[in-house]
């Protein structure tokens, strides 16, 4: 347990990140499994494009690296391409 009142503060600042953190990258994995779903039959360029969004908002608050981030927006793209 934290002794000083400023480890306390961070200790509920951490928790509140973690929750953020968490939720962000939970709604990345289910837009990613819906555009996944959509490339056998669906609007996938829409999915993707909803997709390439979150990945790039979660990116630039750093709840991901930005390299994990193009890597995963070139990984989708491929699969796009190699589905058309």
């Amino acid at each position: 347990m934290p002794h000083t009142p400023s480890a306390e503060k961070s200790l509920r600042q951490d928790a509140k990140r973690r929750l953020r953190n968490r939720a962000v990258k939970k709604a990345i994995k289910i837009q990613i499994k819906s555009f996944v779903t959509a490339l056998d039959g669906g609007d996938a360029a829409a999915e993707l494009k909803a997709a390439i969004r979150k990945l790039d908002k979660a990116a630039a608050k750093r709840v991901i690296h930005p390299n994990a981030a193009a890597r995963k927006k070139s990984q989708l793209a491929r699969k796009l391409a190699a589905k058309k």
